[in-house]
């Protein structure tokens, strides 16, 4: 898609979580202009008539990185602050956030459903694995499940809060003291504004099934963004990083061993078979020293 035709589908926003969005607000380059950079800093000994998507897919291969960051895309987004904590943890984007220290706070909380109370995960510190369908000991009601009066519970909290927080601002305290009891899932905004190469980073990262929920969700909604964007960088992006795996040298090694004494013919008709061009199969079998 050009410009407009993206900024008309994804201008409105993609809705995340109950109050959230991802909105596109600018982009810069595309697919061409990534072929563009790297076609120029090889000068007259370029191929200009290789096939543009191979040569995207070359450069994110062997790890290039520069020409994928003269593509760039800047994002309003509208986050809660918990979520946003992670997401700001990466420092390679240009950001301006909404400040509660000059602006009243928004006026809204992500709020957690009755079944999607998740459960502490047993195998990982940070995960969760589950939702919560039973009572701790001591607790229980006939009325109500537990996940019903969890929700309950958090509605009332967010109520007094918010209520501690505009009876602050009555008294004229200051903003910037008046904010400190808000709770991390008050929605927050900013704009966000990346390179693709660093964007395929946070992408690869915050996509993963391992990423928590709610900052996956984000991620997704911006990974359909990029998709029309930069389809063929996207495309690659995707074959050679989200769903790839990488092997240590002890694992290549016992790799080539498994493979060791197969004729050529049958591994080169298997790795026709998934489309590999005749670049990618030359590379992968001198990877199994064939």
């Amino acid at each position: 898609m050009n410009k407009e035709e993206l900024l008309e589908k994804y201008g409105e926003g993609i809705p995340v979580l109950d109050k959230g969005h991802v909105r596109l607000v600018d982009v810069m380059g595309s697919d061409a202009a990534i072929v563009q950079a790297a076609r120029t800093s090889y000068g007259k000994g370029t191929k200009t008539v290789s096939e543009d998507r191979g040569l995207i897919r070359y450069l994110m291969r062997h790890w290039h990185t520069t020409p994928f960051e003269m593509c760039e895309i800047k994002l309003h987004v509208k986050v809660p602050m918990d979520c946003w904590r992670q997401w700001i943890r990466h420092r390679t984007a240009s950001v301006n956030e909404y400040s509660t220290r000059y602006s009243e706070a928004i006026d809204e909380r992500q709020t957690t459903a009755p079944d999607q109370w998740r459960l502490q995960s047993k195998s990982n510190k940070q995960g969760s694995n589950g939702v919560v369908t039973e009572w701790p000991e001591g607790f229980g009601s006939a009325m109500e499940t537990p996940g019903e009066y969890l929700s309950r519970n958090e509605a009332g909290l967010h109520s007094v809060l918010t209520e501690t927080y505009a009876r602050r601002l009555e008294f004229g305290v200051s903003r910037e003291v008046a904010r400190k009891d808000l709770p991390l899932s008050t929605y927050t905004e900013a704009y966000w504004k990346v390179d693709l190469h660093n964007l395929f980073h946070f992408l690869r990262l915050r996509m993963d099934s391992h990423a928590q929920l709610e900052i996956r969700s984000y991620a997704n909604a911006i990974g359909q963004i990029v998709e029309d964007w930069v389809p063929a960088a996207w495309e690659a992006y995707k074959d050679y990083r989200f769903e790839s795996v990488q092997f240590s040298r002890m694992e290549l090694r016992v790799l080539k061993t498994l493979t060791l004494g197969t004729p050529r013919a049958d591994v080169e008709e298997l790795v026709a078979i998934e489309g590999l061009s005749k670049r990618e199969r030359a590379e992968f079998l001198k990877k199994l020293d064939y």
